[in-house]
């Protein structure tokens, strides 16, 4: 029993080596994968929405996500809200102006004397 184990693991070392020696049709070492890409992409003729932001995945790499994909989304973000909070401050302050010049009525209006 012994010696049919030993030969069957010898057949085994031998067919892996020839395998990864040999290396098949192209009698050299396995290409380099493509890696992978970022499929869905943030939008980029229109502003973001939650919904994009929620549906954004990022594909797997050796170590994790690929730093560049996360990077550009991030800083995507990162620029539009800054857009926004300018374009809120811009608001808040002509409607302050707008409140400002309006002229002020008061609430309680006297009421008209019925004339009899």
């Amino acid at each position: 029993m012994f010696l049919f184990l030993v030969l069957a693991l010898a057949v085994v070392v031998a067919a892996v080596t020839l395998a990864v020696v040999g290396g098949g049709e192209g009698g050299g070492p396995l290409p380099e994968a493509a890696p992978q890409r970022l499929w869905d992409q943030l939008p980029p003729d229109r502003p973001l929405r939650r919904a994009d932001v929620d549906a954004l995945r990022f594909p797997l790499a050796a170590r994790g996500y690929r730093m560049s994909d996360v990077d550009d989304a991030l800083n995507r973000v990162a620029v539009e809200l800054a857009e926004r909070d300018a374009r809120i401050a811009d608001l808040e302050s002509a409607l302050a102006g707008a409140r400002a010049a309006a002229p002020r009525v008061p609430l309680d209006k006297p009421e008209p004397e019925d004339q009899q």
